[in-house]
């Protein structure tokens, strides 16, 4: 200690030229103990004290001298104030020390490389460690692997196979890829517009030639946005549709359409017409998150329904060695209407049955409309169903409730123009994303709120299934959409049972439109409960005859499933057929093998066999919805009085996307 206070800390210039010492500090700021930040200070100081001792050295200390300022210099450059902020290495113009010989070299701990084996002492941590070593060794020796094998694809020859301009095919080391070059869109100056309704043919020609042309354009479907409708009778003198619009300027229909293409004068009929910028007063583009404005009426028992709801003592009872939540008693109802309306009990009591036809109360084991007395009810937002019902925000809709059937073919529409912008041409496969954050899913969100106390009695045979056709196919691809598809037993458990809407006071999942519902309360397969059991308010809407037609307009987001389609109810038994004929045209649902005189169909057919018949009333029931093909087959197969083997191939469950 004394020699190191003799030595002079002072720098001076002649020994900054004689020995200059670079030193490299850790980039960024250190905070000191109040918090001030610190920038490189701590470097020039080591730079100081470096030079400050070399110059003690050069004024005779010896090496050893320089030796000792060295030490000195890391040791303080490691630690400041108790901080540890690194270690200054000498300068490689310093002398090097020399192992004498015979010495084995020892190597600096922090310069060992050591292998990546298992310690002899350890504890937890260090297996944890050991084992994410090995992991990221592995990890690290795939990336290096797979980025060889691309480097090899990429030093590969790519082989220009096709003179055509569309199509392009490369040889990639025993891989053929084929790429389909989409031609790039024509942009005009102008706009494109058209209007359009829901299952219009020929606004399906019209968008299939404005998609094969690669033109944009802008579809207005009032349907969708039926206040659109008052423009097009205006601006075009009717209804009818589709009116395809070049900016401000009527083109015309279909037929317009098809004699200007078949003239030969199309194209420089579009060139002329969008030369120019779309003027203001085109067709405007629909504005997408607004609801057109209607003018909801609330019911006439609204405002006893918001007294009640202040006044009546709601709360967790005791019944039948059961707890009821969230409930009251109809005697307490009544006395509350009694001292509100000033009326008698027996007018009370009529207005409790009135409130429970409307759904706005219902008796907590269904069992009476409403009766004066100990039995107890609760409100339509306090059923223990309603956290599964995904067309509930927060509150039952209070407005007066709309005529289903009209309901009905909205939400057909809706969902039916849905399809056409985000299926395929077959509509087996879905854009599940477009969908969700398409303007037409969010209307129909909307929608579905407006069936929580509709009153499904109303509804005419043909109307009932529709609507429940709709809503299945509907209900599927909403559920896709917020819980996803399901993957397994268990999530087609959630998917097929959990997943539920508020309709007409009571809850409905998939499961129960298919089963007890269009199936008359039949057991789904692999289950011993029917959905609804006895005394179930829902029975009421059940069809007392099942029609084996409906499994070929359900589709459940599958693959193996029919097409999603949304009908009519003036032609639904009609559409029905259609399905069921374009389901076995598909060879993953009927063939015929006469090798072997074998027919195969899909596994849903044997599920659902309590509904179709025996396997022979099968055959002949499908022989009547097969092409002609197929029918000569199984009608060969069937009538030379000899065995015919039927095989049910498997369900694909994989999703629809």
């Amino acid at each position: 200690m004394e020699k190191m206070d003799s030595i002079n800390l002072y720098k001076t210039e002649e020994a900054q030229a004689e020995v200059e010492v670079e030193v490299e500090a850790e980039e960024g700021t250190i905070s000191d103990e109040n918090g001030n930040e610190k920038g490189n200070s701590n470097s020039v100081d080591s730079v100081n004290i470096l030079n400050s001792d070399i110059h003690a050295e050069n004024e005779g200390g010896g090496a050893e001298d320089v030796n000792l300022a060295v030490s000195r210099i890391i040791d303080d450059s490691v630690k400041e104030n108790g901080n540890l902020l690194g270690v200054i290495k000498p300068h490689s113009l310093l002398p090097q020390p020399e192992v004498p010989a015979g010495v084995a070299i020892i190597v600096a701990p922090g310069e060992l490389n050591r292998s990546q084996s298992m310690p002899e002492s350890f504890d937890m941590p260090a297996i944890g460690k050991f084992f994410r070593e090995k992991s990221n060794s592995l990890s690290s020796a795939i990336t290096k692997r797979l980025s060889s094998m691309r480097d090899q694809f990429d030093d590969d020859k790519v082989v220009m196979k096709s003179e055509s301009q569309q199509v392009t095919e490369f040889d990639l080391s025993g891989m053929k890829v084929i790429v389909n070059l989409k031609p790039p869109v024509k942009k005009l100056p102008g706009r494109v517009s058209f209007f359009s309704r829901s299952n219009c043919r020929d606004c399906t020609a019209v968008r299939s030639f404005l998609h094969k042309e690669n033109l944009n354009y802008v579809e207005i479907n009032v349907d969708v946005y039926p206040k659109r409708e008052k423009e097009l009778i205006e601006r075009t003198g009717s209804a009818n549709v589709p009116q395809i619009f070049l900016n401000e300027k009527l083109l015309g229909g279909l037929v317009a359409l098809n004699s200007l293409r078949n003239s030969g004068m199309l194209e420089r009929k579009f060139a002329e017409m969008l030369a120019g910028k779309c003027p203001e007063d085109a067709p405007a583009p629909p504005v997408y998150g607004f609801d057109d404005d209607y003018e909801e009426q609330n019911d006439e028992m609204v405002e006893i329904v918001r007294v009640l709801r202040q006044k009546l003592p709601i709360q967790d009872r005791i019944t039948r060695m059961k707890i009821v939540k969230n409930c009251f008693s109809g005697g307490e109802l009544v006395e509350v209407l009694i001292h509100h309306l000033d009326c008698g009990r027996k007018k009370a009591v009529e207005i409790g049955k009135n409130l429970s036809r409307s759904h706005f109360i219902h008796q907590v084991f269904g069992e009476n409309e409403f009766e004066d007395g100990k039995h107890f009810y609760r409100f339509l937002e306090h059923e223990p169903f309603v956290p599964k019902c995904y067309n509930f925000r927060g509150s039952t809709n209070d407005n007066e409730p709309k005529d289903v059937a009209v309901l009905g073919q909205r939400l057909g529409k809706i969902m039916s123009a849905l399809l056409e912008s985000y299926a395929s041409d077959d509509r087996h496969h879905l854009d599940y994303i477009g969908i969700s954050n398409s303007e037409e899913f969010r209307r129909y969100t909307n929608l579905i709120q407006d069936l929580h106390r509709v009153n499904l009695l109303n509804l005419s045979a043909d109307e009932k299934l529709a609507f429940f056709l709709n809503l299945y196919n509907a209900m599927a691809i909403h559920a896709v959409i917020r819980i996803g598809h399901p993957g397994g037993m268990i999530d087609r458990r959630a998917f097929f049972s959990e997943f539920q809407y508020i309709v007409g006071g009571y809850s409905y999942s998939l499961s129960g439109l298919k089963d007890g519902i269009l199936r008359s309360n039949r057991r789904a397969p692999f289950t011993l409960m029917r959905p609804f059991p006895s005394g179930d308010r829902r029975l009421e809407m059940a069809f007392q005859k099942v029609n084996p037609l409906i499994h070929f307009g359900l589709c459940n987001a599958t693959r193996s499933s029919p097409a999603v389609r949304f009908f009519t109810p003036q032609n639904v038994e009609s559409e029905l057929r259609y399905a069921a004929r374009e389901y076995f045209q598909r060879d993953d649902a009927m063939q015929v093998d006469l090798a072997k005189r074998t027919v195969y169909l899909n596994r849903m057919i044997k599920w659902y066999n309590t509904d179709f018949g025996q396997e022979k009333e099968i055959l002949k029931w499908i022989t009547g919805y097969l092409d002609a093909t197929k029918a000569g087959l199984l009608t060969h197969v069937m009538g030379d009085g000899g065995p015919v083997n039927v095989v049910y191939s498997s369900f694909d469950w994989s999703p629809n996307a």
